[in-house]
C-alpha cells in the first residue's frame, strides 16, 4: 500500500505540485501554498521539528508517513529526502486518503480535515468562476433590500462645483514667491 502512497507523490512531483527539500518547503509554507507536509519515518527530529514549524506557519497539515528517507526520496528521483510539501490541493486529499486507507486510527482525522478544505476550495472556485461569467454578461447582484420611498430620504445635498482659477500670467501667478536658491554646481561655468 506503500507503494501506491509513493507512486502518488512521484506523480504530484511530475506535475509539478511538490516541493522538495527543507528551503523550498519552508518557502511554500510561508507563501500559504503547502496543503500538506510530509515528512519521512526516520527524519532526525530537527528535521521533524523544523517541518512542524513550517506547517504552523503556512497553516497546513503536517504528517510522518511510513517511508523512509530513501523510499521517499526514490519516489521523488532523488538518493534521499526528509521531508516534501504538496502545493496541489487534490494531490494533497488523494495522498492523505490513502494514508487514511492504510492506517485510519493515525490519519482520518487529518484526511476529514484536509477533505473539508478540498471541499471549500472548490465551491470558492465555483463561486470565483460564476462571478466572471456574470461579469462577462453584466449580470448584477439583485437587490437585497427595497429601496426607501422617496419622503423618507432626506434631501440631497447640492454638489459642490469646482471653482475655475482665472488664467493669469506666469509673472502674476509667481509675483510673491521668493527666488529659488542655486544647489552645489548650478553656478559652475561651462569651459
Amino acid at each position: 500500500m506503500t507503494d501506491s502512497i509513493l507512486s502518488m507523490i512521484g506523480l504530484s512531483k511530475k506535475a509539478g505540485r511538490a516541493e522538495i527539500g527543507e528551503e523550498p518547503v519552508g518557502s511554500a509554507a510561508r507563501a500559504k501554498k503547502a496543503r500538506v507536509i510530509l515528512v519521512a519515518s526516520d527524519a532526525a527530529a530537527s528535521s521533524v521539528r523544523r517541518a512542524y514549524s513550517f506547517s504552523q506557519t503556512g497553516a497546513c497539515l503536517c504528517l510522518t508517513i511510513p517511508a523512509t528517507k530513501d523510499e521517499l526520496g526514490s519516489a521523488l528521483g532523488r538518493t534521499s529526502c526528509a521531508m516534501m510539501a504538496i502545493t496541489d490541493i487534490g494531490f494533497a486529499d488523494a495522498i492523505v486518503k490513502k494514508l487514511a486507507a492504510l492506517q485510519p486510527e493515525q490519519y482520518k482525522a487529518a484526511s476529514e480535515k484536509l477533505e473539508l478544505k478540498a471541499q471549500r476550495m472548490a465551491q470558492r472556485k465555483r463561486e470565483k468562476l460564476q462571478h466572471e461569467k456574470n461579469l462577462r454578461q453584466g449580470k448584477h447582484r439583485a437587490a437585497e433590500a427595497p429601496a426607501k420611498p422617496a419622503e423618507e430620504n432626506p434631501p440631497a445635498k447640492p454638489r459642490r462645483t469646482k471653482q475655475i482659477r482665472s488664467k493669469s500670467t506666469p509673472t502674476e501667478r509667481f509675483a510673491n514667491s521668493r527666488p529659488v536658491k542655486k544647489g552645489k554646481g548650478s553656478g559652475r561655468k561651462k569651459k
